[in-house]
């Protein structure tokens, strides 16, 4: 199950994670974007890792929606909007939920990655965040309706999540900045869906 301290958790993990990988997310942004993606993550989660400390949450869902205008308000380009969009919308089926499980936070991802989504405009092999997020979702049902608990689909979720990362070094991009190089664009892993499984990756440590 998971309740207000699992998410801070999560956001906690999270934030170190990104610290530590945020040249490489540069590195990738660098070659099909503008050389910013792991600076502006960085900034973001480490903002949003202080939110517990720096403030008293009555529930998961109000702590949620700081996340997403956090991430909305500290991180630049298109990653800080998509990325806090997703909190906010996350938060929503997680209302008057004091311990969320793997139903709840099946319900909760589907409606973050919806409100990607509706920001977005992106489909599958974009080139995008969502290619990562889209077999990630699928992931997390078919664990789900296999029985599994909530670290279990979450597992499934984050694996699915990094072969549709690995699948993203391949496509041409048709979404964004890396959309102007064309074929160019091709040969290299999307950064925005590398941030996306490691998200899921830390919510597998965290949440269950």
């Amino acid at each position: 199950m998971a309740d207000l301290q699992s998410f801070q958790g999560w956001m906690a993990d999270y934030a170190e994670v990104v610290k530590e990988q945020a040249d490489y997310l540069t590195d990738l942004d660098r070659a099909i974007g503008d050389a910013d993606h792991g600076i502006n993550m960085a900034r973001g989660t480490v903002k949003v890792a202080a939110l517990a400390e720096a403030e008293d949450f009555a529930s998961s869902e109000a702590y949620l929606k700081k996340v997403g205008m956090t991430l909305v308000s500290t991180v630049g380009g298109a990653s800080g909007p998509l990325y806090g969009t997703f909190f906010l919308r996350l938060a929503g089926p997680l209302a008057g939920v004091a311990d969320a499980g793997v139903e709840e936070v099946g319900a909760a991802l589907r409606a973050g990655v919806d409100g990607i989504l509706a920001r977005g405009k992106a489909e599958l092999e974009d080139k995008t965040m969502y290619d990562a997020w889209a077999p990630a979702l699928d992931a997390y049902a078919t664990a789900t309706a296999d029985g599994a608990d909530l670290r279990g689909a979450l597992e499934a979720a984050a694996a699915a999540s990094a072969r549709g990362r690995d699948d993203t070094l391949d496509l041409v991009a048709r979404k964004g900045r890396a959309s102007y190089l064309g074929e160019r664009s091709r040969g290299h892993i999307d950064p925005g869906a590398t941030s996306t499984t490691l998200l899921l990756e830390s919510a597998a440590r965290t949440l269950a």
